[in-house]
């Protein structure tokens, strides 16, 4: 089992920055990929970067170069850096991991509304 739990959510201008970070525990040295996905109100879940145990990443079209993804090994810890964020950004933002044994987990979700 491994437990998330996500943080750093809120509400930013337009242009503005914020950084959501998720601290995993448990059975963590089972996992492999470390992502952020997204769901906006009334549509689906989205992906919307991706983190390998190697640190390759992988972003969405639509955060490439706004957003970057990193990840603290010794911390368990997953970041996103959102940068020049804008008012289509808004959505529950859900951190996942995939183990090495194809099993996945979700966080609880964190809110980031983005409006002037």
């Amino acid at each position: 089992q491994v437990q998330l739990v996500e943080s750093g959510g809120g509400l930013m201008q337009p242009g503005g920055s914020l950084r959501l970070s998720c601290a995993a525990s448990g059975s963590i040295f089972s996992i492999n990929v470390m992502a952020w996905y997204r769901q906006a109100p009334g549509q689906g879940r989205d992906l919307v970067a991706t983190i390998t145990s190697g640190g390759s990443t992988n972003y969405a079209d639509s955060v490439k170069g706004r957003f970057a993804i990193s990840r603290d090994n010794a911390k368990n810890t997953v970041y996103l850096q959102m940068n020049s964020l804008k008012p289509e950004d808004t959505a529950v933002y859900y951190c996942n991991v995939l183990t090495k044994k194809s099993l996945t987990y979700w966080g609880q979700g964190t809110q980031v509304t983005v409006s002037s």
